[in-house]
């Protein structure tokens, strides 16, 4: 399904749909309540964390959509940001009678209780992208590889800055951002990104001028960009007072806009002071548009229609008595067993390669992204 950018009226619209959803009204598909309704063709409950990501928007629509077309009611629900809501939700979901759960987790470690109660109602629960944790009642993760797109982040850093082939020494200076300390994939793309980085910074071709260089002092709490700017206009302030930043690794495009918003104040982007090189996650509109105007440099796209197709097919699975198709059983342990898991690639984007990735594979269109 292509994410299209909508108009005003459009966005109220849809504001009003799931706020609608949000409250606890169903979008409804498939076939007609018996009062008697098979776990096949019943109500699939999906949770996912907000609505200000323009990325969970898709994933629920996208989810909802596939579902429908597999035969089964759902009701989609966004908590917000607010893990104690999402737990509510999931609750009434429960006491609705749904038949699976679709979770994506704003905090990883608040569901335990609420997954013990569908754990007693028979309810089979799949982690959707961000796995949830310390529970073992979680029957299937879908994901990308988490890895493999820090990795794909860190690469291209280093490829850009001239370091891996050995054309250029350096050094340069570099800024390291992370996700959220709640979400499990957070570890999963800074580590990957630093088993590339690490390297050249034990060599010095790297510098971390602010000295942050371990996960705890560069999260970004609910992914916000927001408070990637503060950050990064701290950071600034404390340490470039002389000397200037070359590359900011970032690893989602709503910090990477936080991140260039506090450059563009300290007059980067110009022909003195041209911009570094920032990385992203997700492909949302926004940053895509900033890689095209020659700002944001890469984002790491990961194909969220197939991620859907996958979640709704271990639903399909559970619900029909069969086993899912599993890719991984060993990556992912989440405190309490290692989840079976079905894990999608990610692909890096640029300006050299948005058109193949992005355009001519349908996921967006050019108006969209003009």
């Amino acid at each position: 399904m292509r994410i299209r950018t909508m108009t005003t009226a459009a966005v109220a619209s849809l504001a009003l749909c799931l706020s609608l959803t949000a409250c606890g009204q169903s979008s409804s598909g498939g076939s007609k309540d018996t009062g008697a309704e098979s776990a096949k063709g019943g109500t699939v409950g999906i949770a996912m964390p907000t609505q200000s990501s323009e990325r969970w928007i898709a994933d629920g629509r996208n989810v909802v959509k596939d579902l429908q077309a597999a035969g089964y009611r759902t009701k989609l629900q966004f908590g917000e940001d607010d893990p104690d809501t999402q737990v509510s939700q999931i609750e009434n979901m429960i006491t609705q009678g749904v038949k699976a759960l679709v979770i994506a987790a704003i905090d990883n470690k608040s569901l335990n209780n609420v997954l013990q109660q569908a754990a007693d109602a028979h309810i089979p629960v799949i982690s959707y992208d961000r796995l949830i944790l310390g529970t073992d009642h979680v029957d299937y993760y879908a994901s990308f590889d988490n890895e493999k797109v820090g990795t794909l982040q860190g690469t291209y850093i280093v490829q850009k800055l001239g370091l891996a082939d050995g054309s250029k020494k350096g050094p340069f200076n570099i800024e390291l951002f992370a996700g959220s300390n709640d979400d499990n994939n957070t570890q999963y793309f800074f580590n990957g990104a630093m088993k590339v980085l690490q390297p050249y910074i034990d060599k010095k071709q790297l510098v971390v001028k602010s000295g942050q260089t371990k996960l705890n002092q560069v999260t970004t709490l609910r992914w916000d960009g927001g408070t990637a700017q503060k950050r990064m206009d701290d950071l600034l302030t404390s340490s470039y007072t002389s000397g200037r930043v070359d590359a900011v690794l970032s690893p989602y495009d709503g910090i990477s806009i936080g991140i260039l918003s506090s450059l563009r104040s300290d007059h980067y982007g110009t022909a003195s002071k041209p911009w570094p090189i920032v990385t992203g996650q997700d492909a949302e509109v926004a940053s895509v548009k900033s890689i095209i105007k020659g700002e944001q440099n890469q984002t790491v796209y990961k194909d969220i229609r197939k991620l859907a197709e996958v979640a709704t097919n271990m639903v399909d699975a559970a619900l029909s008595g069969k086993k899912p198709e599993i890719n991984d059983t060993t990556s992912y342990n989440n405190g309490k067993k290692t989840v079976p898991s079905f894990l999608l690639q990610p692909v890096s984007v640029d300006k050299g390669n948005y058109t193949k990735e992005l355009i001519d594979t349908g996921y967006y269109t050019a108006d969209d992204l003009k």
